[in-house]
């Protein structure tokens, strides 16, 4: 099993390669990949060192699964040619992920669509992965009617620039931007680009994708995404109508059952999910779960999740862990 790993050098890269060896990955050659000025540099994987190359050596190397986490102009331009090469890949971008002839997949959910002619297979944003994996049990038990999200989402998920603004303004050192304004001891309600609607492409992406994963149009969805000074995840407040009726009892009971979930929710002992705890794991927490007590069938519940690992590399390897596990490679 030959696998390259394209933005390797990344926050997500390295992610990547962190969750690769953690899962003890089934590769046995691994080709890691960036751009032109990181080549020639080192990465180190299960104690060995590894040269980066470029996009060109890398499909001549044919590996059978590349997973991309460099950005959408390089998945846009870079994913075919690998594809057209024989190679299924797992993109990370927004490139693909509406493409109404490209799977969006979240394993939990709906990884049995996938087939071995799917060459090109889009990993969903960050914050709709956690989204959908806490509710989408709860959608196939009520049905859901109706969801209103508001995100806390980590500078991790712009990337290490961002990590850097937030450090340098912490420390009252000048240095280079990642948004318009400062972000420590600050919060941005803008995130990715305003489009003409009023929102912006990330809320738009939530709205989307959601419907999309869980093949259902009918469900509402309405976000508002927000850049917080924080590390370790993505937070997110969730109101979800459902059409059927159900009991608190039932919520947490298939809350308990849903793979990948953790329920961290005692508010006796000040027990609910924080970012600071979703750090490096690869559960979705969720916690404060409540009626909404100004109409029926409706909960208010709390999110969160480290978003460079479900929210990202931990998604694409489970990806590819389901596709060698099915031989569709």
């Amino acid at each position: 099993m030959k696998v390259a790993v394209v933005g390797a050098t990344g926050l997500v890269g390295g992610e990547i390669l962190k969750v690769l060896e953690e899962r003890n990955f089934p590769v046995d050659e691994l080709l890691l990949v960036a751009s032109e000025k990181s080549k020639g540099t080192k990465k180190t994987f299960k104690g060995q060192e590894i040269t980066v190359i470029g996009v060109d050596e890398a499909i001549a190397a044919k590996p059978q699964i590349a997973i991309f986490s460099a950005g959408g102009s390089t998945s846009t331009k870079e994913a075919p040619r690998f594809a057209e090469a024989g190679i299924t890949v797992i993109d990370n971008s927004s490139a693909w992920r509406m493409d109404p002839t490209k799977k969006l997949v979240v394993p939990e959910i709906n990884a049995k669509e996938l087939t071995k002619e799917d060459k090109i297979i889009a990993n969903p944003n960050c914050s709709t992965i956690q989204m959908v994996v806490a509710l989408h049990k709860l959608h196939d038990a009520f049905k859901m009617k109706r969801v209103v999200v508001s995100t806390y989402q980590s500078v991790t998920g712009t990337g290490k620039k961002a990590v850097d603004q937030l450090m340098n303004e912490r420390a009252g050192k000048e240095g280079e931007m990642a948004y318009p304004y400062r972000i420590d001891l600050n919060v941005l309600p803008h995130i990715d680009v305003f489009t003409e609607n009023g929102y912006t492409k990330e809320e738009m992406k939530m709205v989307n994708e959601t419907k999309k994963i869980l093949s259902d149009d009918s469900v509402k969805v309405t976000a508002t995404t927000v850049r917080i000074p924080v590390m370790g995840g993505h937070s997110e407040s969730v109101n979800v109508e459902f059409e059927k009726d159900f009991s608190l009892d039932e919520v947490y009971r298939i809350l308990e059952q849903t793979e990948g979930v953790l329920v961290v929710d005692d508010v006796k002992n000040l027990k609910y999910p924080m970012p600071m705890d979703a750090h490096q794991k690869d559960e979705v927490l969720v916690g404060r779960v409540r009626w909404d007590e100004t109409q029926p069938r409706t909960i208010n519940m709390w999110i969160v999740a480290d978003n460079l690992r479900k929210g990202a590399a931990t998604n694409a390897v489970q990806i590819a862990e389901y596709l060698i596990k099915h031989n569709l490679v």
